[in-house]
């Protein structure tokens, strides 16, 4: 078609009509049967993908995400997830996502995956460690994994399939579905100089971390991330950790506390979970199952890019605000590791869950920090004494 689209603008141009009007029967002939291919050709594609997508069943879920709608990041994984799942199966599998409170309270999402009040949630599952010490290990304990050997674990070092051998007893498949990256230590009302500083604390501390902080004398108070403002600006709690700068100057903290310490021992990677009910889980075809894992992978990677993008002109804001950065002492990092370590082999005695996983993520971040002392680290050391100096 289009070569004879060319001729026809050739003779055209040439003004040679005549030689055009000579052309035989079996040329014309050919001619009408190449454009009648193409113009079928061309109707079978317009119509192939929704063909496809027509031969799915329509889905729609209800998805309640443990977080406000303010932190555009962290509650905004469910969203990317939501939008990718629709985009991939051209609007047939629907997810309608909840901030949290306005279904079931943030800390209440995963009781509602479980029986059956929405068919999924975005959340931290180590919010759930009430239920079980093994969902802390979904998501991050103290002295744990970064994002980068988290990923890998997941994908690569069998985590997710131990993951969902736990999960599901507990009526939840669980996919990774967002990382914040290491976080930060934490604000504070006053200086955090030797671990008999943290002596009678009251600190909003989530997961195994508050288990791990009871050890030096904490009070660790489990608090949803959209209560932890007024918490910290009553009196109820004297320090609190969250995530990292984003986030945290979005939630105001540095407008009550002065002190923010790092590293974010709790968390040297945080990853967030879309948990789906197992049997609505079981009930998808297999192509939907594959869309829903591609979703939350592009939600899982988009996160940490987010967070990656955004934490370094926060924490210059904060900064330049007023707020005082301090590192963690090497005497109050060495107790809580003491106190991990401690923590650890305790539930292991009474948790066979628990300690096959933990013992199999151990093996695994010992040779992720060999592997990453003779490459990764020694780059990043090298580029962050050389960078220049704003």
């Amino acid at each position: 078609m289009l070569l004879c689209g060319t001729h026809y603008a050739d003779v055209s141009l040439r003004g040679d009509t005549p030689r055009f009007e000579r052309q035989d029967t079996h040329a014309m002939e050919r001619r009408k049967f190449l454009t009648g291919a193409a113009v079928a050709t061309a109707a079978s594609t317009t119509i192939a993908m929704p063909a496809i997508a027509q031969s799915l069943p329509p889905v729609s879920w209800r998805l309640t995400s443990s977080f406000p709608k303010s932190l555009d990041t962290i509650y905004g994984g469910g969203e990317v997830f939501a939008k990718t799942l629709a985009d991939i199966t051209d609007n047939q599998f629907k997810v309608q996502v909840f901030a949290a409170g306005e279904v079931v309270p943030g800390l209440a999402a995963a009781d509602a995956v479980q029986n059956g009040t929405v068919d999924a949630c975005h959340t931290a599952s180590y919010y759930f460690t009430g239920k079980d010490p093994t969902y802390a290990l979904a998501c991050a304990i103290p002295f744990g994994l970064n994002a980068r050997q988290q990923n890998s674990w997941f994908h690569h070092g069998g985590g997710n399939d131990l993951l969902n051998e736990f999960f599901k007893t507990q009526n939840i498949h669980a996919i990774p579905c967002g990382n914040s990256g290491a976080q930060m230590g934490g604000w504070f009302n006053k200086e955090i100089k030797t671990p008999a500083d943290l002596n009678g604390l009251k600190m909003r501390i989530a997961g195994l971390a508050g288990d791990v902080a009871r050890k030096l004398g904490v009070v660790p108070q489990q608090i949803a991330g959209g209560d932890v403002y007024p918490a910290l600006e009553r009196g109820v709690i004297d320090a609190t950790e969250w995530i990292g700068p984003y986030d945290d100057e979005k939630l105001g903290f540095n407008k009550i506390a002065k002190f923010y310490y790092y590293p974010g021992f709790q968390e040297g990677g945080s990853a967030y979970h879309l948990f789906v009910n197992q049997a609505k889980w079981d009930a998808l075809p297999p192509v939907y199952k594959a869309a829903v894992s591609t979703a939350a992978s592009h939600a899982n990677l988009d996160m940490l890019a987010k967070y990656d993008a955004r934490n370094p002109a926060a924490i210059k804001r904060l900064v330049a605000s007023g707020v005082q950065l301090r590192p963690y002492s090497p005497e109050v990092l060495d107790a809580f590791l003491k106190a991990a370590n401690e923590t650890y082999a305790e539930i292991s005695r009474t948790n066979a869950a628990f300690k096959k996983i933990y013992d199999q993520l151990v093996v695994f971040r010992n040779d992720a920090y060999l592997w990453a002392q003779v490459a990764e680290l020694p780059f990043d050391s090298f580029m962050v004494r050389t960078r220049p100096r704003s």
